[in-house]
């Protein structure tokens, strides 16, 4: 379904003709207090700083985009659709001064009426093949949300209802990282919550064990993140490997340094968590 964003000075009818484009393709129209309603339901209670705040947008937009026409006129909201697809960026100005670049039509708002300007916005939206409520591909909506929760990630955002993540003392950046997507997605988590005895002296005392650092028990998975040096991994592989020969039932999947790295590169989490 196509998201629209409709902008413009105070003077010029942006929110007029938001109006008239949303009873056009009957679609849902959200105004800068409703989205700050759905934003106060989807994080609770968060403090959302100004870099992370389109990235908010864009999860809730991108939501309520999967069954209907959206139309928001709020600030800022062309920004988070830049990243959105089968979206369109409109502003409606009075004057040449602005970016345009930033938008995907601007209208002048002396040259045209606003049902007139409608008339052109209906006709771009069928030129994009917007028109029609074509939903994006699955996997590409996925890819959106997934890319605007690891941003947020970065700014310890998650739903206050399903986070304790603050509760916890990690002792690598990437595990709170970790911790905070698995919050976004509403996976229930537990922080090492079990060691499993590797060797025992010949009185049963357990001389090594090992405790990987999640587990995840909607889907009965130990995950353990590896990023330490290269030259130290052997050492933890060898532990992996005798958990995996003495306790067979027991499901395990390793991240290694290579994917976490490969994760700051894609998605710009802090590069501290490539060391």
């Amino acid at each position: 379904m196509a998201i629209i964003s409709v902008s413009g000075e105070t003077d010029c009818p942006h929110e007029e003709l938001a109006g008239l484009i949303a009873h056009r393709l009957q679609a849902e129209l959200v105004t800068a207090p409703g989205l700050d309603r759905m934003v106060d339901a989807e994080f609770p209670g968060a403090n959302v700083p100004e870099k992370a705040w389109k990235f908010v947008v864009q999860l809730v937009l991108a939501r309520l985009g999967t069954a209907k026409h959206v139309v928001v006129c709020a600030p800022d909201a062309a920004a988070a659709l830049r990243d959105l697809p089968l979206s369109l960026r409109i502003n409606v100005t009075g004057h040449t001064r602005g970016r345009p670049h930033h938008f995907d039509l601007v209208l002048n708002c002396n040259a045209f009426t606003p049902a007139q300007m409608l008339e052109v916005v209906e006709t771009a939206l069928r030129a994009r093949g917007l028109y029609d409520g074509v939903s994006p591909p699955p996997s590409e909506e996925s890819q959106v949300e997934f890319n605007a929760r690891l941003k947020l990630a970065k700014f310890g955002i998650a739903p206050v209802q399903n986070g304790n993540v603050a509760n916890r003392h990690f002792t690598h950046p990437s595990e709170q990282i970790f911790a905070n997507l698995l919050d976004f997605y509403r996976i229930r988590w537990e922080y090492e919550p079990r060691s499993f005895p590797l060797q025992w002296d010949k009185d049963g005392k357990v001389l090594e064990a090992f405790t990987p650092d999640f587990y995840l028990p909607d889907f009965d998975l130990y995950v353990e993140l590896t990023t330490m040096k290269q030259a130290n991994v052997t050492r933890k592989n060898r532990k992996i490997r005798l958990l995996r020969a003495i306790y067979p039932h027991v499901n395990i999947q390793v991240f290694y340094q290579k994917d976490v790295q490969d994760l700051v590169i894609k998605y710009g989490l802090p590069e501290r968590l490539a060391q």
